[in-house]
Parts: C-alpha cells; structure tokens; sequence
C-alpha cells in the first residue's frame, strides 16, 4: 500500500471467512457495508482531528454492535452455550494499554478494555472482577439476551454435533472471527484495537490471543498490528510485536515483515492474519486461508473493502 502524510484506519472482521462458492452476492453487500460502517466510524475521529486510540475505538464499537462479526453482539457461544469475550486497546504514544479477558456483561468489550486502560493502574482485568471494575466506572452493561443469536447458537450444534462425529481435529468452525482496527492520526501517533468472542465451542476460561499485548494487539510509536485467526499460535509467535521488532531491528518494510510473520505462524498450523500500520501511513494486510474481511480509509474519506485474495475496492 502506498504511503501518506494523513491519518489512515485499517480494520479487519475476522479471517476464516465465508467460502466463495457459498457467498451470496446479498450476504457480501451486508458484509461490505458493515466494514464501511466502522470504518466511517474512525474516520469521524480522525477527521475531526482526534487521536489514533479513539479512532480504533470507535471502528471496534461499530464492529461489535454488528451481529455478523465474531465480537461483541455477534460473540459465539462457548461449549457450555455461554459467553467469554476479550478486548486490548493499545496506544503507541506511550504504550499504556487496556485489556479484559473471558467477560460476559459489557455492551462494547473494547470499552471495557479502554476503561483499564484510562481508569486504572491495570493492564488485563478477567471475569467477574472485570465485570465488577465495569460496574464501577459505568461502563455500558448488557444482559445474555443482547448477545444471543439464533445463527451462532446453530453454529455451536453444528460444530459441537462435527465433534461427536469426528473427536479428533479441529474443523472450520472453530477457527475464525476477530475484529480490530489499527491507525495513525494527523499527529503521527499509532494505536491499536482488538475485540473477540474466541472460537466457537471453546472451552470456559480459554483465552486467546486477542488481549494479550504482543500477540493479538500492539502499538508502539513506529507499528500498530491487530491480528486475527488461531490464537494459540499468534501467541506462540508472539506475532503483533514480532511484526514491530522485525521493522524497529531488521529494517523490514511493513509489508516484509507482516507477510513473513503470517508464514511463520502459517508453518506452525495457524491460519489467520494482520493487519498494521506504520508511523508514515503505510499499511499491509496479510492473511493465509480463504480470506479476511478487511478495509481502510485515508483522509479523502473513501472506504475501500475486501474479503478474499482481491485488491482493496470502493
């Protein structure tokens, strides 16, 4: 991607996406235009003249309140048939950062991530504590029944129905969905913001790699990464700061360096993908598998969207 001095949002909705065949041209419009929506979302932010953090907040809220992506409102269900959601927020001015982990209550888990990280001396904050902290600083609550839906309860039959059938192996439908957004503000300054319901069927308490700082989330004042896909293996790589350090260390470019951590995390068996930019507004979307919904926004305000191996459109 080519460069600018402006301000640029990239986000992403999950990789493991919906295969081309199945994809009908109704379901990817309403896929489309979900991305759109955040990303006109962090363009009001940086458009107005506001920071990178509250850009990428305000793309992951849009996302989250979206019940076709896998955060928030649109979170899948546990084996249990409950709920666990994370979120990091990360602000590379000064790298404080904000996450929450296995959560069910908060409206918007990346506000709650945003919470600790501007109320609090915290970094990560887990389950009922979590959800307490909340409760305290007003962030918005929501009950079971917001974040229910009838296709991501079918979605954990089917998936748990593909386990009694085959018990070894894992199977599409527990490798996907994220949501996250990374940017770079008029001042220079980078964030980033990740949000998940995990994977389908996972057990109670797994964690992934979406609020572990260095996995799934990073920004500093040179790259923010977001990541998505099989989280295990993200934090084996520790996968968002390694794409930092082979640009701070080797001199890779951006794309060099997300690329080859994506194969690196490919060759460990996990698929998924990054997104990131850098501190010239440089940005890179590498994904392994089907695809991985994805989008970006400059200062000209046009929104450009892709989902498979396909050039970013309007």
């Amino acid at each position: 991607m080519s460069t600018s001095l402006s301000f640029v949002l990239a986000i992403h909705g999950g990789s493991g996406v919906i295969s081309q065949e199945t994809m009908t041209e109704e379901t990817e419009t309403v896929l489309r235009a979900g991305l759109a929506t955040s990303l006109r979302a962090g363009y009001g932010v940086l458009a107005a003249g506001g920071t990178a953090v509250d850009a990428v907040t305000a793309a992951v809220v849009a996302l989250e309140d979206d019940p076709l992506f896998n955060a928030g409102r649109g979170a899948v269900f546990t084996a249990a048939g409950q709920l666990e959601m994370d979120a990091a927020v990360m602000d590379g001015r000064d790298r404080s950062a904000g996450a929450v982990a296995a959560i069910l209550g908060p409206r918007n888990p990346i506000l709650a991530a945003r919470a600790v990280m501007d109320r609090s001396e915290h970094v990560l904050l887990t389950g009922a504590g979590a959800i307490d902290f909340c409760r305290r600083h007003g962030v918005p609550l929501a009950n079971y029944d917001y974040f229910y839906s009838q296709p991501r309860w079918r979605e954990l039959l089917a998936e748990l129905q593909r386990r009694r059938d085959t018990p070894s192996g894992n199977g599409p439908a527990t490798c996907c969905g994220t949501v996250g957004a990374v940017a770079r503000d008029c001042q220079g300054s980078l964030a980033a913001a990740t949000s998940t319901g995990g994977m389908t069927a996972k057990p109670s308490g797994r964690v992934g790699d979406t609020p572990i700082l260095g996995a799934g989330t990073w920004a500093d004042s040179r790259c923010a990464i977001s990541a998505t896909g099989a989280g295990e293996f993200f934090m084996r790589g520790a996968a968002a700061h390694d794409v930092a350090a082979r640009v701070h260390y080797r001199g890779d470019t951006l794309e060099a360096a997300a690329s080859a951590v994506v194969a690196e995390v490919a060759a460990m068996g996990g698929e998924g993908g990054v997104i990131a930019v850098d501190h010239e507004g440089a940005m890179a979307f590498p994904f392994s598998g089907r695809g991985m919904y994805r989008g970006c926004i400059r200062a000209d305000g046009l929104a450009l969207t892709a989902i498979y191996a396909e050039p970013l459109r309007a």
